[in-house]
């Protein structure tokens, strides 16, 4: 979809002059400020600039070793092998109290002419 304007030479060289002036300020103003001119400023072909923002390598250098002590720490802090656990038992009293509700139940299925513990 283009547009076509009706646009005269006049005009677009008074446009051109105007975009000109305003990037010139811009940059006079991230001068003043000590920064970079504002990153959402369109380019010269009209599309807004997009770019990552920089980082010193100083920086980079400060990050990488902060965070590689904080994996040395996490590493020094967790055991090498994981721990085994021991197989679980039940306690003898446990046994005979499961063992006794199952001969219970089985006692009341046969009392009751059944082959199956299932109520039909």
């Amino acid at each position: 979809m283009t547009k076509h304007i009706n646009v005269s030479v006049q005009q677009l060289k008074r446009a051109v002059a105007v975009r000109e002036e305003i990037e010139k300020l811009e940059s006079e103003l991230a001068a003043i400020l000590g920064g970079s001119p504002s990153a959402s400023t369109p380019s010269s072909n009209g599309a807004p600039k997009k770019g990552r923002k920089m980082m010193s390598a100083a920086a980079r250098a400060k990050i990488s070793a902060a965070q590689k002590t904080r994996w040395a720490k996490q590493k020094k802090g967790s055991p090498a092998v994981a721990v085994k656990k021991g197989k679980r038992t039940m306690s003898p009293e446990a046994r005979a109290k499961i063992a006794a509700a199952a001969l219970k139940r089985w006692a009341a299925v046969k009392a009751s002419n059944r082959k199956t513990l299932a109520k039909a």
